[in-house]
């Protein structure tokens, strides 16, 4: 192991210790109002982007941003060629911007910034440039994203979604269960919830990730049935396309506590590396929570309970 793995694995620890963790965000989601919870946020590494906030939509940006942030410090702590690694564990940023660019923003809101990934970028700069649906499409194809299989925003943004639970599988083994997980949480979402088919890419990137037979079965429970065990186990409480935020909650669980062995990993190298970035994109969707909690007055439900 070279001394630029060490020095990684050196940086993604300290990044990890320095999470509020379930206690700070719950206690963030216990204060009384939003302000009082960016007081609070102020004191922690998400502080630097979460102070000129100036509302729950605007803070939750701001965790994001600061998760993102960490992602590209780390980058550029590992040895040369390293950063392949983050690019499919960051690349929902980039789906993120697309979203912003197709589905716009609510009224009265004003426009974010995108994200910028920086060295963690896979298309975005061509993306941006992109006009119309047709030429995201055209941009997305040419690129490690693949073809989604058509222009309309859900077709793009579907398209993504599964691309990224592929190239995080393809390029990161530690985090191939968790991938498969996301797949199936968005076949069975798109199919059964919304009765939406899926494109022929996204089948294919389906069929790859989750099987052939199950990404094309015919009902929810023959689906359910027919899943790869880290799938399965992932549903195993969602006996009903309405119940899959259960497994939604429990895929959020399953990275907390795997994050948290690859980071207790006495080796250095890219498991602790993965373990870090699950266990910082943890504690931001938590502390995205606890905001929103804090926002409607400090009552602590489902929306931080199920991420903590």
């Amino acid at each position: 192991m070279n001394a630029a793995w060490v020095a990684a694995t050196v940086r993604a620890r300290a990044l990890a210790r320095r999470c509020p963790g379930t206690d700070g965000a719950r206690a963030l989601a216990a204060g009384a109002g939003l302000d009082q919870a960016l007081r609070e946020l102020a004191g922690t590494p998400y502080g630097r982007y979460a102070a000129p906030a100036a509302g729950l939509p605007e803070a939750q940006r701001a965790v994001s941003a600061t998760l993102l942030w960490h992602l590209r410090v780390l980058a550029g702590w590992l040895p040369r060629g390293g950063a392949r690694l983050l690019v499919p564990l960051a690349c929902g940023f980039e789906v993120a911007n697309v979203a912003a660019r197709l589905t716009g923003d609510a009224p009265g809101q004003v426009p974010a910034e995108p994200y910028r990934l920086g060295a963690l970028e896979t298309a975005w700069r061509r993306l941006e440039r992109a006009g119309t649906g047709a030429e995201l499409r055209a941009v997305l194809a040419a690129s490690a994203w693949g073809d989604p299989g058509g222009d309309s925003a859900g077709a793009v943004l579907t398209g993504m979604r599964m691309a990224a639970a592929r190239r995080t599988a393809l390029a990161v083994p530690q985090a191939r269960d968790w991938a498969v997980g996301r797949a199936a949480l968005l076949t069975a979402r798109e199919r059964f919830v919304h009765e939406r088919p899926l494109t022929e890419p996204v089948r294919r990137d389906a069929a790859r990730l989750l099987g052939s037979r199950a990404a094309g079965a015919a009902s929810y429970a023959r689906f359910r049935g027919l899943l790869p065990a880290p799938a399965r186990r992932l549903l195993a409480e969602a006996g009903e396309p309405g119940a899959l935020w259960r497994a939604e909650v429990r895929w959020w669980r399953t990275l907390r506590d795997d994050g948290a062995a690859l980071l207790r990993d006495a080796r250095f190298g890219p498991r602790a590396v993965v373990g870090a970035v699950a266990v910082l994109s943890v504690d931001a969707w938590r502390v995205r929570a606890a905001l929103e909690s804090a926002a409607r007055g400090g009552r602590v439900g489902e929306a931080f309970d199920a991420p903590a």
